[in-house]
């Protein structure tokens, strides 16, 4: 599996090059893709030259008190057979390694991943090594590896999407361990433990993201993140939470009502964001792109407001809608997107999330799904997580006295 990622880079860089990747303090989620490691410390260098391509990992070399306050160093066996690679080095040959292939196999373009679309100060190592061997070697054209293994990324193979639906399925035993607990006099802060313990218990070694868990009035502003407040009777709480499973995310929205109760209000608004998610997931398919997917949303949205009178004309949406309904999923949660290859393909994993946000009511109401889109059309990976509100309160009912 990773071979065949390696090798589908070799094939998109010119002849006569190297790709330099590197695992940094934090792992780089594209060394991770190529690897299948999620270990800092360690550099891939891909070489295509004279109609060949070759892989070599350099790890750390090991090192007895170094592991004995920082624990075990990967062996070269370890790091071999999870990556697939067979030429193990140690960092301190790397230099040498790249300096030999410059001098005397004729390479003309240097690939680095550089993701980075920031006006920060804070360099990636891959941004500061480019530069310096651009410095170095004038005559080398220094290229990005990014858009290529991002092309790449976009498109899930089975196993990727295996472990998506893996964390889905964590993160729905979660909003279920949430829905037996929740009640009037909680703290946001308590749901999200209730929430992170149960993914937890299960395997997730942590949350894909910071956990949103918006009770009343906080479910209307969409990156909520304090979770400090009380869960009043009567409120709604918005939570937009998810799993990661081996590397890969899952991101789901729920909307519950914290007595277990929807008001008629609280239903008549939440069944038009239903109805939205509904037709997003009927639209989605090859050949479109999340926009498209948003002007679904936008027309249902604002078709249900101006039925119940909220609005009055779609040019109002904005005041209670204002994000996007769309957007890729998998090593990261808003995962890399080109726009080279913006077409939805069979493989892409997108979420679907549409919402609306009524600050005078105090209902914050969001569904999101996660969508992977196939030949003809999508499945949705989380169709098993209750969605409609006849369901939601029946299951809650069940525990609550």
């Amino acid at each position: 599996m990773y071979e065949t990622r390696r090798q589908y880079v070799m094939d998109a860089m010119k002849e006569h090059s190297l790709g330099i990747i590197y695992a940094d303090r934090e792992v780089c989620r594209n060394f991770f893709y190529l690897t299948g490691i999620e270990r800092a410390g360690m550099i891939l260098l891909l070489v295509k030259n004279n109609g060949q391509s070759h892989a070599t990992l350099f790890i750390q070399k090991p090192d007895p008190l170094y592991e004995k306050w920082n624990g075990k160093l990967m062996t070269a066996k370890e790091a071999s057979d999870l990556s697939g690679i067979e030429d193990i080095a140690y960092l301190e040959d790397f230099e040498a390694t790249v300096l030999r292939y410059l001098e005397r196999s004729g390479i003309e373009n240097l690939y680095f991943n550089l993701d980075e679309f920031s006006l920060s100060h804070t360099e990636s190592m891959s941004t500061r090594e480019a530069k310096r061997f651009g410095e170095h070697f004038p005559a080398l054209h220094i290229e990005n590896l990014y858009p290529i293994i991002g092309t790449a990324r976009m498109q899930k193979d089975e196993d990727e999407v295996a472990k998506i639906r893996k964390a889905i399925l964590m993160t729905k035993n979660g909003l279920e361990a949430v829905m037996k607990h929740l009640r009037p006099n909680l703290y946001e802060y308590q749901v999200q433990a209730v929430y992170e313990y149960a993914i937890k218990y299960q395997g997730s070694i942590k949350p894909s993201f910071p956990t949103i868990a918006g009770a009343g009035y906080n479910g209307t502003m969409l990156h909520y993140g304090t979770n400090r407040d009380l869960c009043h009777d009567g409120d709604l709480i918005l939570l937009d939470l998810g799993a990661m499973y081996e590397g890969y995310c899952s991101d789901i929205t729920r909307t519950y009502p914290v007595n277990g109760h929807f008001t008629e209000r609280q239903k008549q608004i939440y069944d038009i964001v239903l109805q939205a998610n509904e037709a997003v997931r009927k639209a989605a398919r090859p050949g479109l792109t999340t926009i498209d997917l948003n002007n679904v949303c936008k027309e249902v949205l604002a078709s249900g407001l101006m039925e119940i009178g909220l609005i009055h004309s779609a040019d109002e949406l904005g005041k209670y809608y204002m994000h996007g309904v769309s957007h890729h999923l998998g090593l990261d949660v808003h995962d890399v997107t080109i726009a080279s290859n913006a077409l939805l393909k069979p493989g892409a994993v997108i979420s679907n999330e549409p919402g609306l946000y009524i600050e005078e009511e105090a209902i914050g109401i969001r569904i999101e799904d996660d969508l992977l889109i196939t030949e003809d059309g999508c499945e949705v990976l989380s169709k098993d997580i209750m969605r409609t509100t006849e369901e939601i309160e029946a299951f809650m009912q069940k525990y609550h006295s």
